[in-house]
C-alpha cells in the first residue's frame, strides 16, 4: 500500500472524503507554499495573506466534504482559482485601488536561499527588495500574470482560466509586464 505522500491529489481527496483526516493534511502540506505565495504576491501583506490562506482552505474543505469537487486531477489550479477569487473579493469589499504592503517581509524572504557569506546574503536581500518594489509598480493585471506564471508555475492556459481572460490576453499582460520591468531596470540602473 502506498504512503499518503505517494498518492495523487485525487486519491488524497477521495481518502479525505472517506474520513481520513491525514490525507487532507498531506494535500495541504503539498500545496500550501504555492498557494500562500500566490496570495501574498497579490495582497502584499503577510497577515492578510495568512487570513485569506485560511479562508481558501476552509472553502476547499467545505467543498470536499459536501462532495462538490469535480476538477478531475486539477486540484492545484482549482485551489489557486479559489485563492485568486478570494483576493479579488477582498479588494472589492474594501474598495482599495492599489495593493499596499504593511509588512517589511515578503515572499522572497520565504525562499530557502543558502548563502556562503554575509555579502551574498545582503546582495540577495537587496535584489529581492528591488524586484518586489518593481513588481509593486506594475499595473495589477500585469503583476498578477507575472506572479502566477513565475512564482506559482502556472501555464498561460491556467492563468487565463483563473483570471477569466483569453490566453492571448494573459500573454499580452505578461509581455507588457516584462517590458515595463525592463524599462524600470534601465531607468534605475538595476542589474540582476
Amino acid at each position: 500500500m502506498k504512503s499518503l505522500q505517494q498518492l495523487l491529489d485525487n486519491d488524497l481527496i477521495l481518502s479525505f472524503q472517506e474520513g481520513n483526516q491525514a490525507a487532507l493534511e498531506t494535500l495541504v502540506n503539498r500545496h500550501k507554499e504555492k498557494i500562500f505565495t500566490s496570495i501574498l504576491f497579490m495582497v502584499k501583506d503577510k497577515y492578510l495573506a495568512e487570513d485569506l490562506f485560511q479562508d481558501v482552505f476552509i472553502k476547499i474543505i467545505d467543498t470536499l466534504r459536501s462532495n462538490r469537487y469535480n476538477e478531475e486531477g486539477k486540484f492545484i489550479q482549482w485551489a489557486l482559482r479559489i485563492a485568486h477569487n478570494l483576493c479579488v473579493d477582498y479588494f472589492r469589499k474594501v474598495k482599495r485601488g492599489s495593493i499596499i504592503s504593511s509588512d517589511d517581509k515578503d515572499v522572497f524572504d520565504m525562499l530557502n536561499l543558502t548563502n556562503e557569506s554575509a555579502d551574498t546574503s545582503m546582495i540577495q536581500s537587496q535584489t529581492r527588495q528591488k524586484l518586489h518594489d518593481m513588481l509593486s509598480h506594475l499595473p495589477e493585471e500585469q503583476r498578477e500574470v507575472i506572479v502566477l506564471r513565475h512564482f506559482a508555475d502556472m501555464s498561460f492556459k491556467e492563468i487565463a482560466q483563473i483570471t477569466n481572460t483569453s490566453i492571448n490576453t494573459s500573454l499580452g499582460r505578461m509581455r507588457y509586464g516584462l517590458i515595463n520591468l525592463r524599462k524600470m531596470m534601465v531607468e534605475y540602473q538595476i542589474v540582476f
